[in-house]
C-alpha cells in the first residue's frame, strides 16, 4: 500500500510545509468530491474553475491548518462554499431554471441516478423552487448536509460556525422544503 494512501490529511499537510509537492495528494484524495459538490450546485463548467480555486487557496492557507483534525474534506468544503457564494447569482438562476423545467442536477454515481429519477420526478420543480428560495447560509447547510455528506460537526468546522447554528440553518431549509413538497422530507431516511 503506498505511504500516500494510509497517511492522513493531516500529516499532508504537515508535509507540503516543507515539500510542497506533497499537497497534490490531498487535491488527487479530495479534488473528485469537491467538483461533484459544485458541478451540482453550479454545473460543470464553473465547477473546474471553484475546484482550482479551492485548492489554491488551501495550498496558500495550509500552514493555518489545524493539524490536530485529521480530515481535510470539512475544511476545503468550507473554503469551497466561500467560493461557490461568490457564483451565488449563476446559482440562483440554475435553480430557478431548474424549478421551470423540473430537472435537478444529477450526482454521477449511477445507481443514485436511477434511485434519483425513479423517487425525485415528482419533486424536483417544488424542491429547485425551495433551493432557490432560500437564504444562501441556510442553502449551503442544507446542501453541505444533503450532497456533501458532511456531519453537523463538518459542516460547523467547514463554515466556522457553532453547531447549534448548522442545526437551526438545517432546521430552517428543512421547513422550506418540507412546505415545497407538502410536508414530506426527501432528506430524512424513510423505513418500510
Amino acid at each position: 500500500m503506498p505511504l500516500s494512501t494510509t497517511l492522513s490529511d493531516a500529516v499532508l499537510i504537515e508535509r507540503s510545509w516543507r515539500d510542497p509537492e506533497d499537497f497534490a495528494l490531498l487535491f488527487d484524495r479530495h479534488a473528485g468530491h469537491i467538483h461533484r459538490y459544485v458541478a451540482r450546485r453550479l454545473g460543470d463548467d464553473t465547477a473546474d474553475d471553484v475546484v482550482f480555486e479551492t485548492f489554491l487557496a488551501a495550498f496558500r492557507l495550509r500552514r493555518d491548518y489545524d493539524t490536530a483534525r485529521p480530515e481535510a474534506l470539512p475544511w476545503l468544503y468550507g473554503i469551497t462554499t466561500n467560493f461557490i457564494r461568490r457564483y451565488q447569482r449563476a446559482e440562483m438562476h440554475r435553480y430557478k431554471a431548474y424549478s421551470k423545467v423540473g430537472v435537478l442536477p444529477e450526482a454521477d454515481d449511477a445507481a443514485e441516478q436511477a434511485l434519483e429519477r425513479a423517487s425525485a420526478h415528482a419533486v424536483r420543480r417544488p424542491l429547485a423552487q425551495a433551493l432557490a428560495s432560500l437564504k444562501a447560509r441556510d442553502r449551503d447547510v442544507l446542501l453541505l448536509v444533503a450532497w456533501a455528506d458532511l456531519t453537523y460537526e463538518e459542516v460547523a468546522g467547514a463554515l466556522s460556525i457553532p453547531i447549534g447554528t448548522v442545526r437551526s440553518r438545517l432546521n430552517r431549509a428543512r421547513a422550506v422544503v418540507r412546505d415545497a413538497l407538502g410536508s414530506t422530507d426527501p432528506t430524512m431516511e424513510q423505513t418500510s
